[in-house]
Parts: C-alpha cells; sequence; structure tokens
C-alpha cells in the first residue's frame, strides 16, 4: 500500500512540474508558454533589454506600476499603464499585437502579471525584463 502511495505522490509531482510555467529569473532569458504550448513572453535580464531599445527601431517599453512611482523614477521614453489596468487599456493604447513590448515594474512581480494579460488579450511580442530595481542604466523623474 505504501509503495502505491508513494508511485502517485511521485506522479502528481511530475505532473505538477511538467504544467508549470517557467516565467524564469531576473538572470536568464526563458521563454514561458501558453496552454497551447506556444511562447507567450519571455523573460529577459535589464541588458537584454537595453540592447533590444538600442537595436530595435520599434518597441514599446511598458512601465506597469503606479502613477506615483512612475512620477518618482521611471525608464526615459516609458508608457505607464498600471498592472491592474491592463486588460482595460490595452486595446487602446497598445493598438498593434504584434509590437515589441519591454515590460517593467518595481521589483518583478508586477510585470509578470502584465506580461501574462497581454499574452491573454493576444499580444504576441512580449519581453518582461522585471524591475526598475535591477535597472542598471540611466533613470528619469518628474
Amino acid at each position: 500500500m505504501k509503495a502505491i502511495i508513494f508511485v502517485l505522490v511521485m506522479g502528481l509531482l511530475l505532473m505538477i512540474t511538467a504544467c508549470s510555467k517557467n516565467v524564469g529569473g531576473a538572470d536568464k532569458a526563458s521563454d514561458t508558454l501558453d496552454d497551447t504550448g506556444t511562447s507567450s513572453w519571455q523573460t529577459i535580464t535589464a541588458t537584454e533589454a537595453r540592447n533590444i531599445m538600442k537595436e530595435t527601431n520599434h518597441f514599446i517599453l511598458l512601465d506597469v506600476r503606479t502613477e506615483a512611482e512612475f512620477r518618482e523614477s521611471r525608464i526615459e521614453g516609458a508608457l505607464l499603464i498600471p498592472y491592474d489596468e491592463i486588460r482595460g487599456r490595452a486595446n487602446a493604447e497598445l493598438p498593434d499585437k504584434n509590437t515589441v513590448i519591454l515590460i517593467y515594474c518595481r521589483s518583478g512581480r508586477r510585470s509578470v502579471s502584465a506580461a501574462a494579460d497581454l499574452a491573454a488579450l493576444g499580444y504576441t511580442n512580449i519581453y518582461d525584463f522585471g524591475g526598475i530595481n535591477n535597472w542598471p542604466y540611466e533613470t528619469i523623474s518628474e
């Protein structure tokens, strides 16, 4: 009986591990797969985000923090849409679903939520580079 329970528990753990989404960390790029197995967004480093900004002519730099956080410090050229407003504002403010979107927040938690929401809305080129706390480059403030 113990052997059967052990096998069932191990099988359940393997299923959970295999089905979990990989949202990566701030140190390494990684694909995140949606329910169909297609890439929905990528987690990249701040350096990779900066390189995309230098090498890509058309991209949106999306800050998903609060307005107060945005006024205090932000990356130049960023568009503010707080993460909890993404679903309601994305279609109007981000009309091209194929545009490269670079997302950040303060520490990386809200940017993951915003990336997932954008992917669910059909956006295809989403890059989450975590938080401004890990951004080693210049920022601006009001």
